[in-house]
């Protein structure tokens, strides 16, 4: 599908809202990042970026369908989750910027972001540590009386990781309320898919442990929300895992700053064509949306952004006597 194809679905009413709804954060998520990577270029950002350009249909199309008591886990490339869980610019500028404001405080970076009282259970370094975390909290709703439900994002290269199947296996055990969000980029890391990957699709891994996998095109987010919202209403009815499986194109290398000497010059120059947010604004201008409604949620997005970056750039580094704070786990109260 390409991006001068129009949505699958007429857009009226009550799905033209919802459109424009997702619109809105795609854009903020795309703005995000390409300040970040302007900010990284410029030597304001320590540490290294990894980002989701090109990807935002999949964290949109997902969580827009969560509860803020829902949990999630992203990973190293989890800017997009992040954001679309609620969390705000500042903050998140603020700790990329190693500031003590930001989500952390300054001390986890781009890679390690975390909220629990937005669900978010941290974005992560480590490819498939997040899928036994996203389990775990599953569960422990399941305990507590609350049909509240984990997602858990990873990679292809994150499908081979032994933590991923153990994770699978006992969500499939255990019946947890989890959907595994597979974001099938065409890389894991520098290594194409069909290097490593000895299968056509990820969701035959989900077979292997008794989990229904669906497989959907990440270019167009009304479809991956729709398919998101079966795995997660059969999560919170008690039907237990589901993997969803959303095939998507990572725009940028794996890292800010990598050459990728090791990608086809013909597939980076498509990429206008398997972006998802010029696909949903072409359906919003079939369905009559004018431009000038439609440019707006980038300016909107910019304006947010110039406050968040000149907050940021004045907030306080953290104090050195502080740095063995939050280094250890501290008791949480269980939410009522």
């Amino acid at each position: 599908m390409s991006a001068g194809s129009s949505s699958a679905t007429a857009l009226d009413g009550a799905r033209l809202d919802l459109a424009l709804a997702l619109h809105e954060q795609m854009v903020r998520i795309r703005r995000f990042e390409e300040r970040v990577a302007e900010l990284f270029a410029a030597g304001e950002l320590p540490g290294f970026v990894h980002l989701s350009i090109g990807q935002e249909s999949v964290a949109v199309g997902v969580i827009d369908l969560l509860r803020e008591s829902d949990y999630i886990t992203a990973t190293h490339r989890g800017h997009g989750h992040i954001i679309a869980k609620g969390a705000r610019f500042h903050p998140m500028i603020a700790e990329l910027m190693g500031r003590a404001t930001g989500y952390c405080r300054g001390k986890g970076g781009s890679m390690h972001i975390f909220d629990v009282g937005l669900g978010v259970l941290g974005a992560n370094g480590i490819l498939g540590a997040g899928q036994p975390i996203a389990v775990g909290a599953a569960f422990s709703a399941r305990l507590q009386g609350r049909d509240d439900v984990a997602v858990t994002f990873f990679g292809e290269g994150a499908s081979a990781q032994g933590a991923v199947h153990e994770a699978m296996n006992l969500a499939a055990v255990w019946r947890a309320p989890v959907v595994f969000v597979a974001e099938v980029n065409g890389f894991a890391e520098l290594t194409p898919y069909d290097v490593h990957v000895p299968i056509p699709s990820l969701a035959a891994r989900g077979a292997a442990y008794g989990i229904p996998a669906t497989v959907v095109d990440g270019l167009d987010v009304l479809a991956v929300r729709d398919a998101a919202e079966g795995c997660i209403a059969r999560a919170r009815e008690g039907g237990g895992p589901s993997l969803l499986e959303v095939r998507t194109l990572r725009w940028h290398g794996h890292y800010e700053g990598d050459p990728q000497r090791y990608r086809d010059p013909a597939e980076l120059a498509r990429r206008a064509d398997v972006d998802p947010i010029a696909h949903l604004v072409l359906a919003l201008r079939e369905a009559g949306v004018p431009d000038d409604r439609i440019a707006s949620a980038a300016e909107r997005a910019d304006a947010d952004l110039d406050v968040a970056v000149a907050t940021a750039r004045a907030d306080p580094l953290p104090a050195p006597e502080d740095a063995l704070d939050h280094v250890y786990a501290t008791p949480i109260e269980p939410r009522r």
